[in-house]
Order: structure tokens, then sequence, then C-alpha cells
């Protein structure tokens, strides 16, 4: 479903992702685990067309969006949710799932809307309230929802987790089951290894824009390497 094929991405003189290929297949959840600065989110964005892979092809489905701008490669059948969740704050939780349907029919709105309360039932007890007054939890499942109201049939997940407790994070890694399940997969991008790889069918671990191991969740998450670099030995 999606591919990346050697991709190199720079910042000027800068080179944040050198030579790196990665296969996400239609029904999987794939992850992406890194230490800070090893280039995560750098690749995601690639994936989103900002900023744009310097050589190297980005595939969706068989179809090559190197070149294409963000809003054309979200119009394919993608979404992301982005590190930091980025909701808008002064919006209400109902107006900030209306604008992730910004091009969807009235009809498909409403219908997006309550298939995002069923997987987020909090997110309907606060639909009227404001985004910026949530709790960071709250504003991830909001983040999650809006990505979702596009119909995805790729979820790009940026750090869902990042700074959330314990019990929020495993909310969050239920519903991303819950999604795969419903006919999404996933890219997920996450510092979380131990949940991170406990959910994926497969994952990558990237080190300074590299690509230095690839292999089942299970076996990433048995691997004395990752244990000592990633799960604390």
């Amino acid at each position: 479903m999606l591919k990346l094929e050697q991709v190199h991405t720079h910042y000027g003189a800068v080179e944040a992702l050198a030579g790196v290929s990665i296969e996400v297949n239609k029904g999987e959840i794939v992850t992406l685990i890194g230490s800070n600065g090893a280039g995560k989110t750098t690749l995601m964005m690639t994936v989103c067309g900002t900023p744009r892979a310097s050589s190297g092809r980005v595939l969706f489905e068989g179809n090559d969006i190197t070149a294409m701008s963000t809003h054309q490669i979200m119009r394919q059948g993608m979404a992301i949710s982005p590190e930091g969740r980025r909701v808008f704050p002064s919006l209400t939780v109902l107006e900030n799932l209306k604008m992730g349907g910004f091009f969807a029919s009235r009809h498909e709105i409403d219908d997006g809307i309550e298939h995002v309360f069923k997987l987020f039932p909090r997110l309907k007890e606060r639909a009227a309230q404001r985004a910026g007054t949530m709790s960071g939890g709250e504003q991830q499942m909001l983040a999650i929802g809006r990505a979702l109201m596009s119909k995805p049939r790729l979820l790009l997940l940026d750090e869902p987790t990042l700074g959330l407790a314990p019990l929020v994070i495993a909310q969050i890694f239920d519903i991303i089951r819950t999604i795969r399940d419903e006919g999404v997969t996933v890219f997920l991008v996450e510092q979380n290894a131990n949940k991170a790889l406990g959910v994926a069918d497969r994952g990558y671990v990237l080190e300074t824009g590299r690509v230095v191991l690839a292999d089942t969740g299970a076996n990433l998450l048995a691997n004395d390497r990752i244990k000592q670099a990633y799960l604390g030995g």
C-alpha cells in the first residue's frame, strides 16, 4: 500500500534521511521506532510531501506520489494525526471533527462524526467543549478522530502517545487495534517502543536517518539490541 524506495530527504545541506526503504502492506499496523533526532518525523512528513524527497520514490497504492503536494497526497486516501496533536484550540470538538471532513458531503460528515463518537465516547460527551480546554489524552483522541473523518485507507500516526499517562496510552493503543480491525491500515511513528512493537505486525528501527533493523513486531521486542537501546535492557 505504502512504499518508500531509497528515499533521501535534505534540510538544506543536511541529509535527514539516507536511502530509506520501507513498506506498509494493506491491513497491517507497521511501526517505526528510533531515538530523538533519528528522522522519524521527517520520514512521516516526507510521505506527506513536506519536505519532498530529494531522491528516491514514495508510492501509495502503486502510484508515485513523490512530487505531489500535501493537499494532493491527502486526497489519495491518506490522513495524518501529526506530532503534537495540533487541534484547533478555539474550536469545539464537533467543529474540529468537521474540519477533518472538509472535502466530504454533509451526509458523509454526519456518518464520520457518528463513527468517531463510537470509537471515542469521551469526545461525544465533550462535543461542545473547546479543544484547548481538554486534557492531552482527549486532544489526542480528537486528533485521531479528525484524521478519520476523511475516511482514509491509510492512517499515519506521529507520536500519538507522547506525554500521555499510562492509562491513556493503553486506551490509545486499543483504539489503534480497533481502527486496523475496521479495515484501515496504520503506519505508526512512536517512541514508546514496547507498546508500539506490541501492537505492530511489523516494525522498522531508524537511526540517524537509516533503517538499521526490520522484522516482525514480536521479533523486534525479543531482540537484545532493541531491549538495550529502547526497552531499558
